[in-house]
């Protein structure tokens, strides 16, 4: 009964990653558990070649200077997306700023790299985006705060079918030393397109 159980597993996950609907399930994914920092310490997370940022998670502790540990997970984009083209990291978000920032030349958002500063109990930020072919991004809205209040956990999962993450605008609060994300949620067209940055 244990190795049905694992062989129906195995195929549900193998049959996930050629799926259009690409339905995520965060047990399906090296998403559980599985912090990819130390409280304090920096970080450098990439998807997969091919795959992109479908889940976020994060844990608040303020005796640990008022830092966050954090979670990802990846899902392989839909087979009519195509291969990315190119990928890279964009510019540093500032620590203790706000700021807004999507992924130049219509990327999508396929890690994060980060690095915490003492001094001001935060963390600067980069996003690793990749570009698939000419696509360009469309239908773009913001998610709602996460966390919603300062200091609570975060659990992100992607569920909207077609959606895929840009970018992200944050708030910094100096007397909670904690920041709130809403994520940029684009479509893409199933075209190429000539905007070059978007």
């Amino acid at each position: 009964m244990m190795f049905l159980s694992l062989f129906l597993h195995l195929v549900a996950l193998a049959w996930a990653q050629y799926d259009h609907d690409y339905n995520y399930s965060p047990h399906e994914n090296s998403y559980d558990d599985q912090w990819v920092n130390l409280f304090r310490q920096g970080f450098s997370f990439q998807c997969p070649h091919g795959e992109v940022v479908v889940a976020i998670r994060s844990a608040f502790s303020k005796k640990e200077g008022s830092d966050r540990q954090w979670s990802y997970g990846c899902m392989p984009t839909p087979h009519d997306l195509g291969e990315p083209t190119e990928c890279w990291w964009e510019e540093i978000n500032r620590a203790g700023m706000e700021w807004y920032q999507t992924c130049s030349n219509n990327g999508l958002v396929a890690g994060f790299q980060s690095r915490y500063f003492e001094a001001v109990l935060d963390r600067e930020w980069q996003f690793y985006c990749c570009r698939y072919s000419r696509r360009c991004s469309y239908g773009c809205w913001l998610t709602t705060e996460h966390p919603g209040h300062y200091g609570e956990d975060v659990d992100m999962v992607l569920y909207s079918y077609g959606y895929y993450i840009r970018g992200a605008t944050t708030t910094f609060s100096g007397v909670e030393r904690d920041r709130q994300w809403k994520y940029i949620m684009c479509r893409m067209t199933d075209f190429n397109c000539e905007f070059e940055n978007f």
